[in-house]
Formats: C-alpha cells, structure tokens, sequence
C-alpha cells in the first residue's frame, strides 16, 4: 500500500477542503427578498382619491363654494378660485388641507373645509393562472384587499398552483414594473396582509412541475 501524502500535506488538503466549503454559494434570499418586497407592496391604511372619485366639497359659511368635483384620469378637478388642483393619490385629510392652504393663501382667512367621497371610482385587479376562477375582481369601497384575500376572490389555488410563484404585474408613474412572491414565505412570516393589491393589478399564479 503506497503512502506517498505526508502529514503537512494532508492536513493542507483538509484545510482546502473547509475553506472551499465555506464559500460554497449561498442558497437563493428568496425569503429576504420576498419580504422587503411585501413592505414596498404595502397597501395605503387610509382610502387615496382614485380618477374618477366624485367629492363634495364644502367650506364653512361660503356656500358659493360649495362643489362636487370628480376626478380626471390624471387625477386633477377644478374648483371655484382656485382653478386646476390634483387631488389624485392623496388621503381627504391631505386633499383638505391642500384645499385650505390654497384658499387660505390668497382668499379667505382660516377657510374650514370639509370633503366627502359621493361616489367611489371602480377599483378592479385581474388574477390569471392557477385559480379556480380567473378574472377581473373590485376591491371594496374604502377598504384593502391583501393577496391572499383577492387568490380567494378568484376561488382559491388549484391543485396545480405553484404558491412559491406568484407574480404581481403594476404600472407605477407610467413604468410596469414585475414582482414574483413566495406566499409560503410570506405567510410564515406573518405578513400577508402587508402585500397589498392595487387597482389594475394583474396576479398570475404559475403553474408547478409535475
């Protein structure tokens, strides 16, 4: 039996050896990456003006400015004095006291003003794939929909979802951006319900390998 490997050089190969399997690749942050993706899906806790939304405003003791305004594609109305506002994308609370600061500005002297949602825009998310009822879903008046609850609204998973692949498709300022979920992940973490689904949404479950 030939012995040729000295003590020093077996040692240095049991040396190669752990330093080599200490920079073996790590395996994929699929769990990481899925949950600082659920925080940058966050759905807004307070309802945001949507196009068109139809508004009643009013301001105390000026009932010539009392107005129902609805809101453009682009989220702008116009207004008594002030012209062309956007409110698209802003809480009430933040589209009052925009309205207040504009008045106050060059009109009146501490206006109260008040706002009121008349009517809700249709709010609609599409969810394609391994559901058991693909299509096109409203998200409730003044409330979120996480999603699980909208994978629910389509019927649930089949049997043949792949829960580690579910991919979100939205436009955000003009740009569409893709963001692939790993509910498994998600649900273990707690923090389902910080994936919010947004209007024009589209949620594809694919399909798993058999």
């Amino acid at each position: 039996m030939n012995t040729k490997h000295s003590l020093p050089a077996i040692i240095g190969l049991l040396t190669f050896g752990l330093l080599t399997s200490s920079f073996r690749p790590a395996p994929a942050a699929d769990v990481v990456e899925t949950n600082l993706t659920a925080l940058a899906l966050s759905a807004p806790k307070a309802y945001v003006l949507a196009p068109n939304d139809l508004v009643l405003v009013k301001v105390y003791r000026q009932d010539d400015l009392e107005s129902r305004v609805r809101l453009a594609a682009n989220g702008n109305t116009t207004f008594p004095l002030l012209g062309t506002i956007n409110l698209g994308g802003k809480t009430l609370e933040e589209a009052t006291a925009q309205i207040r600061e504009l008045l106050a500005k060059d009109y009146l002297v501490n206006p109260q003003v008040s706002l009121t949602i008349l009517e809700y825009a249709k709010r609609r998310f599409t969810v394609l794939g391994q559901v058991q009822r693909p299509g096109t879903f409203e998200i409730p008046s003044e409330e979120s929909v996480d999603l699980l609850e909208a994978v629910a609204m389509a019927g649930g998973f089949t049997r043949l979802a792949n829960t580690a692949k579910i991919t979100i498709t939205r436009t955000v300022g003009g740009k569409k951006s893709t963001i692939v979920l790993d509910t498994k992940a998600i649900t273990a973490n707690g923090s389902t319900s910080q994936v919010g689904i947004m209007p024009e949404d589209t949620i594809t479950v694919a399909q798993r390998i058999l």
